[in-house]
């Protein structure tokens, strides 16, 4: 059976030379603890640092600063094959001259197990990932769901205590990467194995992870369970890449007891926050469009810019002055559908919004 390792990095740093010979900082004094068997999803858009601190986890990048544990052992100076890892990368990465049962049993014949014990855990991998009976079958012979799942059995079948994806699901269709993104989900807990998943995707880095940990130019902005990250950004840049969300600006005109007034438009609203405000202070109010109605009576009239039917939802935008608000009413069938130009409401209601003053 796998060991479960934790993971421990400790003011990780790495710098690169620029185009222009000028030193550019990939990953800025970052640090972070990972449970043993956690699944953690490191997100952020293009360029945030993500698959840089993956690829110093395995050891294909040495860090500039800082150190990096598994189990409690020292490893930013190992060679790749020295750490207790294995790497499931974007682009499958199949011998195309291998079927696929000498594809997973390549890294244990590497290893000069007998071929009993490779049959064995080659055999018991394949029923793990649902590849009975492709054993023979050349990758070119395969969906990319298939080759996908024979990429992650040659990792598992090495029984790593930590498993590392690289965007895996990247280069599969909507509907097939929501199908694996479960699977991968389903093994890693059956197998109780650490993984570390790196994706731009916020839909999936939500439905996968026990914590996800949101970078932006090489520093983490926030990490939390996905619950917390949705429903409590730190600050508007998480916000805005978790989700859909309304980003409103507003000004504090009064400062209560674990309230602040604010003015949106004209119109006041007392909030629940524990952020440190000042009368005359600028926030942003985040609002999802989900939390929203449009109805025929509410505290705040509107009037609806667009309304686009998306199948599962309605998706609207109505004007509330100079502001401009998305509402996604859920399952439109039985509802009232409003049109362009119609003037309608909302209620603004101070237990769905959320405080960020930056």
């Amino acid at each position: 059976m796998t060991e479960r390792k934790d993971i421990s990095i400790r003011n990780l740093t790495k710098d690169y030379i620029g185009t222009r010979g000028n030193m550019v900082r990939a990953v800025d004094d970052v640090s972070v603890d990972i449970a043993p068997g956690e699944f953690i999803t490191l997100l952020g858009p293009s360029g945030c640092g993500k698959t840089t601190i993956l690829r110093m986890i395995a050891g294909f990048e040495i860090p500039t600063a800082g150190d990096i544990y598994i189990g409690g052992e020292e490893v930013s100076k190992l060679t790749p094959d020295k750490r207790d890892t294995a790497m499931v990368f974007q682009s499958y990465a199949l011998f195309p001259h291998l079927n696929v049962y000498d594809n997973i049993a390549y890294g244990l014949k590497i290893k000069k197990l007998s071929k009993n014990d490779i049959d064995k855990k080659v055999n018991h991998i394949m029923e793990l990932i649902g590849l009975e009976g492709f054993g023979q079958r050349a990758p070119n012979q395969l969906s990319g769901g298939q080759q996908q799942r024979v990429a992650l059995a040659r990792a598992l079948v090495m029984e790593p205590s930590v498993l590392l994806f690289d965007e895996p699901l990247s280069n599969l269709d909507a509907k097939l990467r929501i199908t694996m993104r479960n699977e991968i989900r389903r093994i890693q807990k059956e197998v109780g194995i650490t993984a570390v998943y790196v994706t731009h995707d916020q839909a999936e880095a939500m439905s996968i992870s026990d914590r996800v940990i949101v970078m932006n130019k090489g520093i983490v902005e926030q990490e939390g369970s996905p619950m917390e990250i949705y429903q409590e950004p730190n600050n508007s840049f998480v916000a805005d890449f978790i989700g859909q969300s309304n980003l409103i600006d507003a000004k504090v005109i009064d400062v209560l007891d674990g309230k602040i007034e604010v003015d949106i438009d004209g119109k006041s609203i007392q909030i629940e926050t524990e952020s440190k405000l000042n009368i005359d202070d600028m926030v942003k109010l985040v609002i999802r469009p989900e939390s929203l109605e449009l109805q025929d009576s509410g505290n705040t009239e509107v009037e609806v810019i667009n309304s686009i039917f998306m199948g599962s939802y309605q998706d609207y935008y109505v004007g509330l002055g100079d502001v401009m608000i998305n509402i996604q009413v859920n399952n439109p069938r039985e509802k009232k559908i409003y049109d362009i130009g119609d003037r309608a409401f909302i209620d603004l209601d101070p237990r769905q919004i959320h405080v960020v003053s930056r």
